[in-house]
């Protein structure tokens, strides 16, 4: 799966969409594969639904893990990017549209996640 995202980056943009999708509907769970839906959709609420998919997968991931809500979820561990990621993307995605409660509580949150500001 990692080859596949990693060769998104050589395709053109609606053939890394394309391929973005298949590697999300071979690997659902991946947060991974979510985020890099969201990086290579073409539409802003595209985009914005795919890191929100990839959010939520990962809070649940998280939660499954022991995670209670609070506590640190740095960028430096690997594992965590892909959930990071899609963070960071929809607070992207949150602002091109306007909304700007959710920028803000979603930076609030990634300063708590990761202090370092890595994950911003």
């Amino acid at each position: 799966m990692r080859h596949a995202l990693a060769q998104l980056r050589d395709l053109t943009e609606l053939e890394s969409k394309r391929a973005a999708a298949a590697v999300v509907a071979a690997n659902p769970r991946s947060l991974l594969a979510w985020c890099a839906l969201g990086d290579h959709a073409t539409d802003t609420v595209e985009r914005y639904a795919a890191y929100r998919v990839g959010y939520h997968r990962g809070l649940d991931t998280l939660r499954a893990s022991g995670w209670r809500g609070s506590g640190y979820v740095r960028w430096a561990d690997e594992p965590n990017r892909g959930f990071l990621g899609c963070l960071r993307g929809l607070k992207a995605m949150a602002e091109v549209i306007g909304e700007t409660d959710e920028v803000e509580r979603i930076g609030v949150f990634l300063f708590q996640l990761d202090p370092t500001g890595s994950a911003a």
